[in-house]
């Protein structure tokens, strides 16, 4: 419908039953997936698909069809496909009904290849915070447009762009194209590729690194210390402030004693406050 309703021209298949359902497309294997499926559908027909061939890394709850999605595209990968899924935050942390264990398998198989959280106001039809899921079948060496990525097994690139953005009305928010340009040639450098001319005069650096705040290159041990929670804030920490050239000591004795002056000024209007009461007929205890 996407597709259709802006005119590009695509061989569009569509059935009633759905796509877990009666996959159209059973015998596709792509080099690349794009989807939006819808967040947290509950009302998928799991309890009709307990045992089907795109399960790999477990059964989807029949009440959440998040995992069920990330299956079912994994399934149509190509042996050197890559995958870039959009789906609700808490696909990256539920451990309901063994969401958890399916996304510890996907983890532990290798075929998460990138997380990005993504700031809130991004849709039209909801306000639910999302993620972006970056799956990838083979992460060993393969080649991307002649280029020849780097061996990214036992780990995992997590992006967090929650701060990027602009409002473009009260409901609304939008990533500009330096945004979604610094997103992208993030991981990109990561998986080590070279940017084009246009990446790099844009700012973006020459090599992959990590980011406090914003990115972070983790291994397979820290990612099973969070019991393989994908949230990209776990992983990437705050981001560094800006040295304002003031020692700590310094600091420290120049706001103890801003502190305490405010502490002075609060008890002085503290008996303002008091003494007006007062004035009124209003006693400290019948105030109090």
């Amino acid at each position: 419908m996407n597709l259709a309703v802006r005119g590009i021209d695509s061989d569009i298949k569509w059935n009633n039953e759905g796509s877990f359902h009666k996959d159209e497309l059973r015998d596709l294997k792509a080099d690349f997936i794009l989807a939006n499926p819808p967040f947290n559908i509950s009302d998928w027909g799991g309890e009709r698909l307990r045992e089907d061939a795109r399960w790999v890394y477990g059964a989807p709850p029949v009440g959440n069809a998040n995992t069920a999605w990330l299956q079912h595209i994994a399934h149509h990968l190509a042996p050197h496909g890559f995958a870039g899924v959009v789906l609700a935050n808490g696909s990256m942390s539920s451990q309901q009904s063994g969401e958890g264990d399916i996304r510890k398998a996907m983890i532990e198989a290798g075929v998460v290849d990138c997380m990005v959280a993504l700031p809130g106001q991004l849709f039209y039809s909801t306000q639910i915070p999302a993620c972006l899921w970056i799956l990838a079948k083979d992460r060993s060496n393969g080649l991307v447009k002649k280029t020849r990525l780097r061996d990214r097994r036992g780990e995992v690139l997590f992006i967090d762009a929650r701060n990027l953005g602009a409002l473009v009305d009260r409901t609304r928010r939008e990533l500009s194209d330096q945004d979604i340009g610094k997103i992208a040639a993030t991981y990109h450098l990561w998986r080590g590729e070279t940017l084009d001319r246009h990446s790099r005069e844009n700012g973006n650096p020459a090599t992959y690194q990590d980011i406090p705040g914003f990115c972070k290159s983790a291994t397979l041990d820290e990612i099973r210390k969070h019991s393989h929670v994908l949230t990209p804030g776990r992983y990437v920490g705050a981001a560094q402030q800006e040295d304002d050239g003031e020692a700590f000591d310094d600091k420290m004795r120049r706001l103890s004693a801003q502190w305490r002056e405010q502490q002075k000024e609060a008890a002085r209007l503290d008996a303002a406050i008091e003494a007006n009461l007062a004035a009124l007929g209003f006693p400290p205890e019948q105030a109090r």
